[in-house]
């Protein structure tokens, strides 16, 4: 699930509202393992986004 999740939040990277929602969609998908590796991706690759990132990852924690 975690290589699908980054090819979804990859073509809705365009739109802010709808990759967050993708976002907390992936992060209900993926396993508690592989929940760190899309945390570090999505920071390192989506960084115009880092308070939406940080924000729907706090709300899992």
């Amino acid at each position: 699930m975690l290589e699908f999740s980054k090819k979804v939040l990859n073509k809705v990277s365009f739109d802010k509202k709808l990759f967050k929602k993708e976002l907390q969609k992936s992060i209900r998908w993926v396993s508690q393992k592989e929940l760190s590796h899309l945390k570090i991706w999505a920071l390192t690759t989506f960084s115009q986004y880092k308070n939406i990132i940080l924000e729907v990852f706090d709300q899992v924690s």
